[in-house]
């Protein structure tokens, strides 16, 4: 019996949401998938798959869920459900999108799937009635740049929260810069975002910036050998950090300084580095940022703290 004539019998069979929300759960689970992309149990991601693929909100499942579905629906829904399981791709991929805070972006196999702490950490701070107790005053920030930008998502966040900066995004990924390039135009943030292709801070020359944001690759290599098949479909470049996942965050620290403004400062993601990081800089100020999920893969430092002076 073939995928086909299998999903044909499903689309036959399964008529309201409800039904393919239950029907995907239970396929999920016997298939023992993993999530860690924007959801974390087999219940959310079958809603991603579902509420995304059919254009509703993805946070408003309940007022769907005895909707009944159109024959091209049902065949949608059962062929994307079937796909999920024999590929192991996460979700994201599938239905051609991803999340951050709500903020839609478009996805494929380029990238990695944007899952961020610092678009909460953004959200969260310029959207609290005190502002930021941290970050710079939004209107005050005149320059930004997105290191290791993948699909672009941070540095439009960045465009949007600072509508005075200029933005500049790099990756070293032509690929992932195609994807970026995609989402630049359809947030229609063309004339605030510049992406540029290469290794860091290396094709910015000797621009400086009022802020430094970076979600770097950050997995060690034995975190990275034990990864199920939703991670490994993601490019690997995008998480190798080297032998204990920071070698990209001593470059970070080390080259941040010649390319910040006096009052600046960094953001950066380094995951469950924060041990070894403290133990390698014990003099270095890094205030950690808490997280739904998290208390410290999160860091910012100011550019003071790095060494930069109002003379330089």
């Amino acid at each position: 019996m073939s995928n086909a004539f299998n999903t044909t019998d499903i689309a036959r069979e399964l008529v309201t949401l409800r039904d393919y929300w239950r029907y995907a759960i239970s396929r999920f689970n016997a298939s023992n998938l993993s999530f860690g992309h924007g959801t974390t149990t087999a219940g959310d991601d079958a809603a991603f798959l579902i509420l995304d693929s059919l254009n509703l909100p993805i946070d408003a499942l309940d007022p769907f869920l005895d909707a009944r579905l159109t024959t091209a629906e049902r065949e949608l829904l059962a062929e994307r459900i079937e796909e999920r399981v024999a590929t192991r791709k996460p979700t994201s991929y599938i239905t051609g999108h991803a999340y951050i805070q709500g903020v839609r972006f478009h996805v494929d196999e380029r990238v990695i799937v944007p899952r961020s702490h610092i678009g909460e950490i953004l959200f969260s701070e310029y959207l609290s009635d005190e502002g930021s107790s941290f970050l710079p005053d939004p209107l005050s920030v005149e320059s930004a740049v997105d290191i290791c930008t993948g699909s672009g998502c941070l540095a439009i966040l960045a465009a949007k929260f600072f509508p005075n900066a200029e933005v500049d995004a790099v990756d070293l990924s032509s690929d992932a810069l195609d994807v970026a390039r995609r989402n630049v135009g359809e947030h229609e943030v063309e004339d605030q975002v510049s992406l540029h292709e290469g290794d860091l801070f290396t094709p910015l020359g000797k621009k400086k910036y009022d802020l430094i944001i970076t979600n770097p690759p950050y997995v060690d290599h034995e975190a990275m050998a034990g990864f199920p098949d939703e991670f490994r479909a993601e490019p690997a470049m995008a998480f190798d950090g080297g032998v204990d996942g920071l070698d990209i965050v001593r470059q970070l620290l080390a080259e941040a300084p010649k390319h910040l403004n006096p009052g600046g400062g960094m953001i950066c993601e380094i995951g469950s580095g924060r041990e070894i990081l403290e133990e390698e800089f014990p003099d270095l100020e890094l205030l950690w940022l808490e997280t739904a999920e998290s208390q410290d893969a999160v860091f910012w430092v100011t550019a003071e703290a790095l060494g930069v002076s109002a003379g330089k």
